[in-house]
Formats: C-alpha cells, sequence, structure tokens
C-alpha cells in the first residue's frame, strides 16, 4: 500500500495521534514504532516522506536514517525532544530534511507535511553540461553517467538554483522558496550547500557550479562547463 506519510516514532500514543489527526485532514499515514517495523513496512509498502524520530528504543533513528538513505531520497523529517544544535546538524548532515522539535503542533506539523508533499511533486526540465545532468522532472542526478545521491532537500535546493542558472539568490529567498520557513538559519542552509558540493564538484574546496555570493546568496553557474 502507498501512504502519504510514515510515523516512525516509539512514543506510541504520540504517534498514534498524529496520524490519526493526519488522516482525518487527507494525509494518509501509517505507523510504526521501531527500526525493524520501517524495514518490514518498506518490504510491503511505500511513502512519500517520513517523520523519524531521533530515539526508537534501543535503536537509532540517525542510523535508520543513514540506512534508508542508500535505497530512497524521499523527504526524511526528524522528530525530536532533543534540542542540541549538534543533534540536528547530524541530522542533516545525514540525510535529514528538517529538525521539528517535540512538543509539536499537529495543526502546524500537518501543515509542514502537506507543503512538502506538494513541494517534491513538481519539477521540470533538465540540465545537462555532460559532466552534470540533473532531471528535475525524474528528481534524479548524475555526474559523469553515476547515479548522485540527493536527500530530497538538498536536490530541491539545486533544483532551484538551476531554475535560476546564473543568477544570484539570496538567503532570504532560499529560506522562503525552499523550505518555505523564514526562521531557517544560516547553518542550516551551509550545511545543505556543502553537501550538494560534495555530490556534484569536481573539487569541492572550489566550486564552479554553485558558486557563493559573498554577504548575497549563491548562484548556479551552469553551461560553461
Amino acid at each position: 500500500m502507498k501512504y502519504d506519510c510514515l510515523i516512525i516514532d516509539d512514543e506510541k500514543v504520540l504517534a498514534d495521534s498524529t496520524a490519526e489527526y493526519f488522516n482525518l485532514f487527507g494525509v494518509s499515514a501509517a505507523v510504526v514504532y521501531t527500526a525493524d517495523e520501517c524495514r518490514a513496512f518498506f518490504s510491503e509498502n511505500s511513502a512519500e516522506l517520513l517523520l523519524l524520530d531521533i530515539n526508537l528504543g534501543d535503536d537509532s533513528g540517525f542510523q535508520l536514517c543513514r540506512e534508508l538513505r542508500e535505497k530512497t531520497g524521499i523527504p526524511i523529517l526528524f522528530i525530536s525532544a532533543r534540542t542540541s544544535d549538534d543533534d540536528q546538524i547530524i541530522a542533516l548532515n545525514i540525510g535529514g530534511d528538517d529538525y521539528i522539535q517535540k512538543p509539536y503542533s499537529l495543526g502546524v506539523l500537518l501543515a509542514k507535511v502537506k507543503a512538502v508533499l506538494k513541494r517534491y511533486g513538481q519539477g521540470s526540465d533538465v540540465y545537462d553540461d555532460g559532466w552534470l545532468r540533473v532531471d528535475l522532472n525524474a528528481k534524479t542526478a548524475f555526474v559523469c553517467g553515476e547515479n548522485v545521491k540527493l536527500t530530497a532537500l538538498e536536490f530541491k535546493l539545486l533544483a532551484y538554483l538551476i531554475k535560476n542558472e546564473n543568477k544570484v539568490v539570496s538567503k532570504g529567498e532560499l529560506f522562503e522558496n525552499v523550505w518555505e520557513d523564514r526562521f531557517t538559519g544560516d547553518g542550516t542552509l551551509n550545511v545543505h550547500i556543502r553537501k550538494i558540493r560534495e555530490a556534484i564538484e569536481r573539487d569541492p574546496g572550489t566550486p564552479e557550479y554553485i558558486v557563493t555570493a559573498w554577504g548575497d546568496g549563491y548562484k548556479f553557474c551552469g553551461g560553461n562547463k
């Protein structure tokens, strides 16, 4: 069966109530409580988005995220009561697309989930210069014919820069149109830019594609490879 959202959280009451609320408002949601149940779920089902808790009893949501990223590029939103900046940085570094603090408002979380589902359902065009090929429709990226692993948010960020090729895009514009969140911090953006550069650049330390416009934002320099 195909679901809009899979919730992976060992807090059963919270997970069940979140899924019930989502289903009530048109987002089909399933719930599992452990990493093993998540693996079993994907053997017979699919989901367009994951809400993943960091703490899963004896298991780690971080480790599960790493495992899932080997197989899928769908959005993974971490949900956690932990407030450490280090946890948020780790979550983004290993492939998470956002970090949502517990306790959360069900209404706010539902709105975010709907926005993410809508966001990743869009796309058009292909960028191809012989080295880098990005299919915005299929949401795939290739370097020299080899598939590049990007998280859903990393791909969305790259796609937005490509659509604004050779134009400086401000950080504020990226926060508003990629994250749809004006309060996303520079650190979060910088982590994602670095991960994209590591995936697509010949030399990530001297980027040719995603160039920093100091004090302004970033620019995708295409068509000159």
